[in-house]
């Protein structure tokens, strides 16, 4: 589960009815985990919303030195060595939350499949490489996580919605009401512009429109695996047993990390299977399948 592309357009209709006509729109475009980002904040004044983007960088920062793969991050420690002590909370956040949802979907979701990503990308041994991958042989508590020898893990399923989620937590503690934040995982709070519940399109790899769906203090996240490919065929989205059956699948829910990893396993995953897994998760929702 690699970083993947994803297919998320925004819509906002921007003939406000006169009573929001003059709503002012602050608008903030940066990077974070190898994605764009931008944030729109409705109804604050300039100099408000100035406040609040270095508070945003910080997030970004704090989440890339525990979970990036591209920099002396706690999780390339973890990495390199197979043990880190007190490794923070987010890096004990996603390792918990990895968890819950690698169980929920029957071990479809695991962020232990580093080394089958390697192998692929370079051309060596994929056999030889699935064989370090398993998230239940996986140790870790809030103190300290242990890997086997050979493993190595990545949260780029699940990585960018953990960030959006931050984010979203930053800007309800400013008081900030009426957000979107777009990592390509989406979180929409309150309304947009136009006093009314931002609009989300969910598009296929190529381009097509699949549908739109509402959003409201909730987060949106789609997935295809072959949006983006390992070398010149194979999906980024990876498991040792399993392969794609999916070309999209999109998924809302009430924090994006959620919706995030969910999307990436149900790429993975019969219809029964995903029905399941959705039962222990109530509040999240299946939005499209193709």
């Amino acid at each position: 589960m690699m970083k993947r592309r994803r297919f998320l357009a925004i819509s906002a209709a921007f003939a406000a009815s006169p009573t929001l006509a003059s709503a002012q729109v602050q608008d903030w475009h940066g990077k974070g985990l190898g994605a764009a980002l931008h944030l729109r904040l409705v109804g604050v004044p300039a100099a408000r919303a100035a406040l609040v983007w270095h508070g945003v960088e910080r997030v970004i920062a704090q989440i890339e030195q525990a979970a990036s793969l591209h920099q002396d991050s706690a999780l390339r420690r973890l990495n390199r060595d197979g043990k880190i002590f007190y490794p923070g909370p987010d890096l004990a956040g996603l390792m918990t939350l990895s968890t819950q949802v690698h169980r929920a979907t029957n071990g479809a979701f695991d962020p232990s499949v580093q080394p089958l990503w390697l192998a692929q990308a370079q051309g060596t041994d994929t056999q030889a490489a699935a064989k370090h991958v398993g998230w239940g042989r996986v140790t870790h508590s809030k103190t300290e996580i242990t890997l086997p020898h050979g493993m190595a893990l990545s949260f780029n399923g699940i990585a960018q919605g953990w960030a959006a989620d931050r984010i979203a937590k930053l800007l309800r503690a400013e008081g900030f009401r009426d957000v979107l934040i777009d990592m390509g995982e989406v979180i929409a709070l309150g309304h947009s512009q136009n006093g009314t519940p931002w609009r989300a399109a969910i598009t296929a790899p190529d381009g097509a429109e699949l549908a739109r769906v509402d959003l409201s203090n909730r987060a949106l996240a789609t997935s295809s695996p072959r949006g983006t490919l390992i070398g010149q065929a194979s999906p980024h989205i990876l498991h040792p047993k399993l392969a794609p059956l999916w070309s999209t699948v999109s998924v809302s829910a009430p924090t994006a990390a959620l919706a995030d990893a969910l999307s990436t396993a149900f790429c993975l995953m019969p219809r029964p299977a995903i029905n399941t897994a959705l039962s222990r998760f109530p509040q999240a929702a299946l939005e499209r399948i193709v």
